[in-house]
């Protein structure tokens, strides 16, 4: 039997390999040195069940020594006779589902239709993989190994700092593009904590935690930026057009940018919109699966001048990747040459023609709820899912704002006065 006596540092110095010693004023409480040079201070005790426990409080150095160990273990034993059990909770810790695992199971059921979104609809393919992209480059680096249970308020706020100012920042590999750059900045990191919440909101339907840490954390100012087409860049935008005509760039890349800038249409609905969509007869296309749902769009006359001449290939895209039947993935790439060719500024992307489109319809009188069903806003009343076509006012209004853009950028002569519609109040 191992002797006993009061444990103190002389003690646990004289500790030899492999041996223990028992505290003669603590019952149960114990330092014991294994192989090494290492001594820990452990605690014996008995369940309510009455299983035998072998509790490792921590090894000798700072914050343990024979004192601060056997002022724990006092606590403890106070524990265990409420009926607590530290080996089993500190194993439950152990295995207990971390911020990694939660994403994981987040993602696995958004992809099997099992998460909503609050319009009701499952996550878009596109959504998800941003969504992933998030977890695998912030989450899990900088959160990943944390308990779900015990995430705070003040976890998320210096995670998102800390993906503010880089820290989660790398180059990363990928399948499609071969090497990512992943940036941080407050853009990013807002966005990171709106999915962190809707993620720890799942968490708690799931009964994982009783609370959501993300609420409450006061994220950065959004900083988008209004930016619309000067009447300068619209005329540059025309020239880069009929320059990538003739420099033979992939003909549907240059017709999707088109129909970009006469419809202010997202560039997802645009590279995916498909001819079965399509209804140049009443001018109409039908969005089946847009970011707010199916969405009946009005096509102006100078809109379906770009879908008429199009060719119907196999594959039942509009507008064609340059290979296979497939969404025109590369269209970035193409669409920085097209900007290139028009020497346009850097922060021109496709979503400000969307901007810029919505822009000169304001700047026509038209109002916000006709903006809307021009560009496909959400918001739009519940009638608009039994209409099949675009009714006469918003056909005029579609013509009128492509008419005026087309205008601009130098692919229409102005025929008449165009008269501002009275904005509606």
């Amino acid at each position: 039997m191992a002797e006993r006596r009061k444990i103190g540092l002389r003690e646990v110095r004289a500790l030899g390999p492999g041996s223990d010693i028992w505290d003669s004023a603590l019952p149960g409480f114990g330092a014991r040195r294994q192989k090494g040079s290492a001594v820990s201070y452990v605690l014996m005790y008995r369940t309510r069940e009455g299983r035998q426990r072998r509790f490792t409080i921590g090894r000798h150095g700072a914050p343990w020594t024979p004192d601060t160990a056997r002022a724990e273990a006092l606590r403890l034993l106070g524990e265990i006779v409420r009926g607590a059990d530290p080996t089993a909770d500190k194993r439950e810790a152990r295995e207990a589902m971390t911020v990694a695992d939660l994403c994981d199971a987040y993602i696995a059921d958004a992809v099997a239709g099992r998460l909503l979104t609050r319009r009701g609809r499952v996550k878009k393919t596109s959504t998800l993989t941003i969504d992933r992209g998030r977890i695998e480059r912030h989450f899990k680096p900088l959160l990943g190994s944390c308990a779900v249970a015990a995430v705070t308020r003040n976890d998320i706020e210096h995670f998102m700092h800390a993906v503010a100012e880089g820290k989660s920042a790398a180059r990363v590999k990928t399948k499609r593009r071969g090497l990512a750059r992943v940036r941080g900045g407050r853009g990013t990191a807002t966005r990171a904590v709106g999915l962190l919440g809707a993620i720890f909101t799942y968490a708690v339907r799931k009964g994982l935690r009783p609370d959501n840490p993300a609420h409450g954390v006061i994220r950065f100012a959004d900083g988008k930026r209004e930016r619309r087409l000067s009447d300068d860049e619209y005329a540059a935008l025309g020239e880069a057009l009929r320059g990538a005509e003739a420099a033979a760039i992939w003909p549907a890349a240059v017709a999707a940018t088109r129909l970009l800038a006469l419809t202010g249409w997202r560039s997802g609905e645009v590279l995916g919109l498909r001819w079965t969509e399509v209804d140049l007869a009443r001018r109409t296309a039908t969005l089946s699966d847009s970011k707010t749902g199916r969405s009946i769009r009005p096509l102006s006359h100078a809109a379906c001048d770009v879908l008429h001449p199009l060719p119907r290939m196999t594959g039942e895209l509009v507008f064609p990747a340059t290979r296979g039947d497939g969404r025109m993935i590369g269209f970035p790439k193409l669409w920085a040459r097209i900007a290139k060719l028009g020497e346009l500024p850097a922060d021109v992307t496709p979503h400000v023609l969307r901007h810029s489109f919505a822009s000169l319809a304001g700047d026509l009188g038209y109002s916000e709820p006709t903006i809307a069903a021009l560009v496909g806003h959400k918001g739009q009343t519940i009638t608009s899912r039994y209409v099949h076509s675009a009714d006469a006012v918003l056909l005029a209004a579609a013509d009128a704002v492509a008419d005026r853009t087309a205008e601009l950028m130098g692919e229409k002569s102005p025929e008449a006065e165009v008269v501002p519609l009275r904005a509606s109040r």
